[in-house]
């Protein structure tokens, strides 16, 4: 796996994060559903990133905790973001249909979970938090 295709994942990762944090700053319309899914794809993508970086084949899933799993093998301290992982991971599907709303308290801790895991992914890619 080529070093761009880590760059690609943390791009298309940031994408993610502003996409939450602009849905979070409507006051007018809110996007809760969409700000807790960009959330969720922000930890995915980043956790993607890490194991793209490492070598480590993974296949099509939206399952944090499984991906998760395998960045742990790597590295033990991605033990530490099991919570945050949790709560961002009912966000992966269900919340883009009909049946399932985030509430803005919803939106706030995808977001506050969301900011968690970047963090410390990009510390364990060596990137700097912006």
């Amino acid at each position: 796996m080529p070093e761009d295709s880590v760059d690609e994942w943390i791009r298309k990762a940031e994408q993610d994060f502003e996409y939450a944090r602009i849905g979070m700053r409507r006051r007018k319309n809110p996007l809760y559903d969409g700000v807790c899914f960009h959330a969720q794809q922000c930890a995915e993508k980043y956790l993607k990133a890490f194991l793209t970086r490492h070598k480590i084949e993974f296949r099509k899933t939206h399952d944090l905790t499984e991906l998760q799993r395998a960045c742990a093998q790597v590295d033990p301290a991605f033990r530490l973001i099991i919570e945050p992982l949790k709560l961002l991971f009912v966000y992966a599907v269900d919340i883009r249909y009909p049946g399932i709303s985030a509430t803005e308290q919803d939106a706030r801790d995808a977001v506050a979970a969301m900011k968690q895991v970047r963090a410390f992914v990009r510390a364990r890619l060596g990137l700097q938090t912006r």
